[in-house]
């Protein structure tokens, strides 16, 4: 099936140049017809699949082009696995470090990394869309271009550029979802709020979805230092009224019709917090970090999901919440929360 994808992908893209370019040379141990691959002609607003290849296992490894932050964002595909009929696509963003922490997406932590959503979606019929990037962003379009952290435009990418490309590019149904944990969290809602309709589900792991109170704004501004980014260039100085724009939790009323999946751990010990737990591989210290730090950071997501649930149920609008007894800030939770939100995604994107 993934020969099958990469030869419909050379196909969209040479039909919309009408012409192939030149291929690189042979013996790079990628098929033919994705070295033959190149940019068809961009979209409306400039964005473009430049290059597939395939990755390991079913996995297709993309860059696409954003006309919005001018560089190319690597994204990661898990094919639907019939692709002679449409399929929704589910989009999973990653943490705070944008799926990237060592500088190389196949050794950070992200959903590909640290989950088993390759075998987890192999029978099911829906599209896995998976953006590398972003670290510290929000994936928000932040007011000013960052020194460090450079253009952030991942509202734009996510709701205008990606997903056309996207529909194109895998036969799309034209149903989609959205789900992430941590700092991801807060932006599949601020995401949805931003496109009506893009969207139809979202899921929220371990997350503080308020960004425009007090506490909400030290923890953006923790989150944007840890990667050496400027809180300000995001949505201004602690005064400035974008962060109230910009807090899901005060616009919440806007998220009518969206189906929602929130869930947090307490931040006490858990299943799998231990030695043979996800991700620990036997080691103390991992051990250690995932108990201390993961266990604050779930202790305070659990107090924003306990805020969240009660401001949605003032405004009568429908949700999951999932408020484990136990659990800390890491992958293997958040492995077992795409499970169970699984059911609602799928009645959302018709399967």
């Amino acid at each position: 099936m993934v020969r099958v994808t990469v030869l419909l992908l050379t196909a969209v893209l040479f039909g919309m140049s009408g012409s192939a370019a030149a291929e690189p040379p042979p013996g790079t141990g990628i098929p033919r017809s994705v070295r033959a691959m190149s940019a068809g002609r961009p979209a409306s607003d400039g964005a473009r699949l430049v290059v597939a290849a395939p990755g390991p296992g079913r996995i297709l490894d993309l860059s696409v082009y954003s006309a919005a932050m001018d560089r190319l964002i690597p994204v990661e595909v898990l094919p639907a696995p019939d692709d002679s009929r449409p399929a929704p696509t589910l989009y999973l963003l990653n943490g705070v470090d944008g799926g990237t922490d060592t500088g190389r997406w196949s050794d950070g932590g992200n959903w590909l990394t640290k989950t088993d959503i390759e075998d987890f979606f192999a029978d099911k019929q829906v599209t896995v869309v998976i953006p590398i990037g972003g670290a510290g962003s929000f994936f928000a379009d932040w007011r000013a271009d960052d020194p460090v952290l450079g253009r952030q435009r991942w509202s734009t990418f996510l709701t205008q550029e990606l997903p056309p490309i996207m529909d194109t590019a895998f036969g799309g149904s034209g149903r989609n979802a959205l789900a992430g944990p941590s700092m991801a969290s807060s932006a599949v809602f601020r995401l949805a709020l931003a496109a009506p309709g893009r969207y139809r589900a979202i899921g929220s792991y371990s997350g503080c979805v308020r960004t425009g109170d007090a506490a909400g704004q030290l923890m953006v501004d923790a989150i944007v230092a840890s990667q050496r980014g400027d809180p300000r260039n995001l949505w201004g100085p602690p005064a400035d009224p974008a962060w109230s724009a910009n807090d899901p939790y005060l616009h919440a009323a806007g998220l009518r019709g969206t189906a929602i999946y929130v869930s947090s751990g307490t931040g006490a010990p858990g299943p799998l917090d231990s030695l043979a737990g996800p991700g620990i591989d036997g080691s103390p210290v991992k051990l250690a970090d995932q108990l201390v730090i993961g266990g604050i950071l779930d202790a305070v997501t659990a107090v924003c999901t306990g805020q969240l649930r009660d401001r949605l149920r003032g405004l009568d609008i429908p949700a999951t919440f999932d408020l484990r007894p136990s659990g800390t800030h890491s992958w293997g939770y958040w492995q077992e929360d795409l499970h169970n939100s699984w059911p609602m995604f799928a009645a959302a994107l018709g399967q």
